[in-house]
């Protein structure tokens, strides 16, 4: 199985001082683990862990945190998959399960998991796989 990780559990295991990098960095050990990502995915880490006020140091950088990316990328089976389905055109989400705004990325990323037959993790709580047409407990691991 294949593992799409959202942007919160790739910033957990990118900053040593986030509260969940632990339990990110177990789960990412894992014996010949087999990962996705996706622009949505990279970008939102680049864009997070440059936040001016992301910690009390400051952005991290954005050349540091490619470099890093690169270097996992590198050392791990990593596939990189295009955001090649629509919210708008596509008949995957259940519209009427969806509660917040916040919720359209996870959303996306879920779908994105369900179409690839792959678990996306991640590390909020507050996504249902009954939004998402088709999604299993299989597509979805929260940490």
């Amino acid at each position: 199985m294949r593992y799409l990780l959202d942007v919160n559990v790739w910033v957990a295991l990118l900053d040593e001082s986030h509260v969940f990098n632990q339990n990110v960095t177990q789960f990412f050990e894992t014996p010949n683990i087999q990962i996705a990502s996706c622009p949505i995915i990279e970008n939102g880490v680049i864009r997070i862990l440059n936040l001016p006020n992301y910690s009390k140091f400051g952005p991290v950088g954005f050349d540091v945190v490619v470099k890093k990316l690169a270097e996992i990328y590198a050392d791990k089976d990593v596939e990189f998959w295009a955001d090649d389905y629509s919210l708008v055109t596509g008949d995957l989400v259940t519209w009427s399960r969806v509660f917040s705004h916040s919720q359209i990325t996870d959303l996306y990323l879920l779908g994105l998991a369900v179409q690839r037959n792959c678990t996306l993790v991640t590390l909020d709580q507050r996504i249902s796989p009954e939004s998402v047409k088709g999604a299993k407990d299989q597509n979805l691991r929260l940490l």
